[in-house]
């Protein structure tokens, strides 16, 4: 288990896993930017720190410091909500990295499923129905073309 995450993220998202992470006795850091010092996620959360100017570009998309937030406040791991950076490979693997625990999917799983012919071929192996079509390599008009008279599209 954890002693304390470090929420990578703003509003009721923020809230809503410092709400859980206080019913399991876990701390938690909140990050703001300067736009957001005074906001209720900051507040709510056992310590808060700053990490830039308004702009997400420069704070809460921020990975340096982000993890320097984490290692400031001993946190043993970083949750990134939803949005900005829960869907980033970089992320997930710079989070391993630095010896924190990304709360989420491990980057081979981010990175499968943001390409969309890997992510048909992993669901079809588990038996998950998928929308039909190819998903092969070739991208020849000819193999194209009979790929398109076998799905029934013409």
């Amino acid at each position: 288990m954890f002693n304390k995450i470090l929420v990578a993220n703003r509003g009721e998202i923020s809230l809503r896993i410092i709400r859980a992470c206080r019913e399991l006795n876990i701390g938690t850091v909140a990050i703001y930017s300067k736009a957001d010092e005074l906001s209720l996620h900051t507040k709510f959360a056992d310590e808060a720190i700053c990490i830039g100017p308004a702009e997400s570009s420069k704070s809460y998309l921020n990975m340096p410091a982000i993890i320097a937030a984490a290692e400031l406040t001993n946190a043993d791991a970083i949750h990134p909500g939803y949005g900005f950076l829960s869907e980033n490979v970089e992320f997930a693997e710079l989070c391993q990295n630095s010896g924190l625990i990304f709360v989420g999917p491990p980057a081979s799983a981010i990175r499968d499923m943001g390409i969309k012919s890997t992510s048909k071929i992993i669901m079809s192996k588990a038996n998950v129905p998928v929308v039909g079509g190819y998903h092969g390599e070739d991208q020849s008009v000819e193999t194209l073309k009979s790929e398109e008279q076998k799905s029934g599209f013409q």
